[in-house]
Parts: structure tokens; sequence; C-alpha cells
């Protein structure tokens, strides 16, 4: 269940009710007040006149709040819906204090209560920077970049993504399908030999870590035809004895049953995603991001007498459509 678009229903629902009883009980009233007072007194004060016209009363102030709160509910729910970025696991594409707009209508026109889809509109593709309920607690929103989709197979080693994509129908396989031994899975296995997505080495930035400078390498990346911007840590080891381990699959190679995406983060080594969680149900999809809307900065120095959640800056530069 959604809290904040229940909220937003409920008060929509009580505004609009203050606004029904304003226009059909007191409003013939008060119009018909605000006529005699005109009337018998011409020069009567713009602010008096403004108060007899729309009312003073707790019912007519709520119903003046009802299209405001409408609006905001229908236009969250299915047009878009903002989020802000907390973590570094999308760097370089989205940064900490991003405020980004995701698309509502992309994957289907949803129940704003329940993520149950009314509409199919479309699906996730691969290289889709999607937000989506987090699977061992929905109740957390997570945003990762789509890498496999249903039928794919995913191989990730020497930090680099391997693809082999899906070529054989999947109608037959159940969502319970994980199995890549399966005949449907040696069938998939046997469209193409898996390909490393193409990598170009753009440059290298640094961070300040937790007790010393990081160094990461940045690189373009393709999917498709999806050119985004990665980047890894060569410090960082190899982490596959924490991955998800599929039944009846490798390490570190992934079969992505029908209903599933397969995510990663672009930050290669500070992102928790499917290789350590698993796949994303497609019912848990609330939709793709299609841009940053505003971009805050929240560094001070130790010395700032500022609290830390008051931005430091505005990076107006970032503002615009994301790969």
């Amino acid at each position: 269940m959604n809290t904040f678009s229940l909220i937003l229903l409920l008060a929509s629902l009580g505004t609009g009710l203050a606004f029904a009883y304003d226009y059909f009980k007191l409003r013939p009233a008060r119009l018909a007040a605000y006529k005699k007072a005109v009337t018998e007194n011409p020069q009567l004060p713009k602010k008096e006149a403004r108060r007899l016209r729309e009312g003073t009363g707790v019912v007519s102030q709520l119903g003046g709040l009802f299209p405001i709160i409408l609006i905001v509910f229908l236009f969250r729910a299915f047009v878009f819906e903002p989020f802000r970025i907390p973590s570094g696991s999308m760097e370089p594409t989205l940064l900490p204090g991003d405020f980004i707009a995701v698309s509502k209508w992309s994957y289907g026109i949803r129940n704003p209560l329940t993520n149950s889809v009314w509409i199919e509109t479309g699906k996730p593709e691969r290289g889709d920077v999607v937000v989506f309920k987090y699977p061992e607690d929905p109740k957390i929103d997570y945003i990762k970049r789509v890498i496999g989709v249903p039928g794919d197979e995913v191989i990730f080693a020497g930090k680099r993504i391997y693809l082999r994509k899906a070529c054989v129908p999947l109608e037959n396989v159940q969502p319970s399908f994980i199995n890549a031994d399966s005949e449907q899975g040696n069938l998939q296995r046997k469209c193409t030999d898996p390909q490393a997505l193409p990598l170009t080495l753009i440059g290298e930035v640094t961070e300040q870590g937790n007790t010393h400078m990081e160094t990461y390498q940045v690189f373009e990346e393709s999917i498709g035809e999806i050119k985004h911007q990665m980047q890894i840590n060569t410090r960082i080891p190899d982490l596959s004895q924490y991955y998800f381990r599929q039944k009846g699959a490798l390490r570190s190679s992934w079969l992505v049953p029908e209903g599933y995406y397969f995510v990663m983060g672009d930050n290669r080594d500070n992102s928790k995603d499917s290789r350590f969680w698993g796949f994303v149900p497609e019912e848990n999809m609330i939709g793709k991001t299609v841009g940053i809307w505003m971009s805050l900065e929240f560094e001070r120095g130790l010395d700032s007498w500022l609290p830390r959640f008051i931005p430091s800056s505005v990076r107006f530069d970032r503002v615009g459509g994301i790969d």
C-alpha cells in the first residue's frame, strides 16, 4: 500500500466533500448576501467584497483546496512522481541530492494504492533507469538500471557485463522458473554466445571515502542503443562470494525468469542490486526515470554553522534528461 498516495486520496475526498457542501449549500446564500451588500454600498471595499463572495469559514477554506490537492494527486499518480536520490549507487549518472522525475505511464497505468496494472502501456527495456519497490522490503523505493529482461542471461565477470539476449519465446515459462538447466533454459543457452557490453574508458574521478581518497575509472557503456556512463573502483575485490546464487546456474550468472528483471547500479562497486538479492518482479515497477528537475549539493565544511540538511549550492548544470 502506497501510504502517501493514500493520504493524498483521503485529502482529495475530504476537501472534495467540503467543496461540494460549500458549493451547493453555503455558496447560494453567500452570493445573495454579496449582491445585496454591493447594491446597498457600491463603494464596498474589495477585501470585504471578497470575504462575502468567497466565505471565510473552515468548510469554505477546505473546499478551496480541493482543486489543488486533486491535481497533485492525479499528476503524481498517473503522470510524473518526484524522487530524491539518497545515495551514490547510480553515480556518475545520478548523484546524491538529484531530484528526478519518474514517468508513471511508461510501464502501465497503475492503481496508485496497490501498484497493480490497470492498462498495459509498455514494459521495461534494457538500459532503462527505473524506480521500483525493493523486493526484500516493498516500503523502500530503489533506483537502478535494467540490464536483463525476461529470458536474458546476465554474466558479471572481471567487473564487466556479458549478456546473452533472449531469443526463444517464454510464454510457457512460469514466474517461478529459475532453473537454467530446464529444457527452456538449455534452448536459451543455444541461441547465441554471451556478448560483453561495449566499454570505452573516458576518464577518472577521485572522491573522498570514509578514510581515504577513492579513485574510480569512468566508462561509457552501451546497452543496445543506450549509451551511459558507469564507474568502477579498481581497489574493490571480487565480491562474487556474496552474490545471489540462482538454482542450476553458475556463480555470477543469472537467467532472468519471465515477469522479472535484472537491475544494477551504475556505480558498480557501490551498489546493492540484483547481483546480491535477485530479480525485480514486474509488479514492483513504479516508473521510468526521464530527467533531473533539480539538483542540490549538501557539502559543508566542519566549521560551517549551518545544519547539514540545508543545501550548500544548486547544481543547475545537472538539470535535464539522463542517459
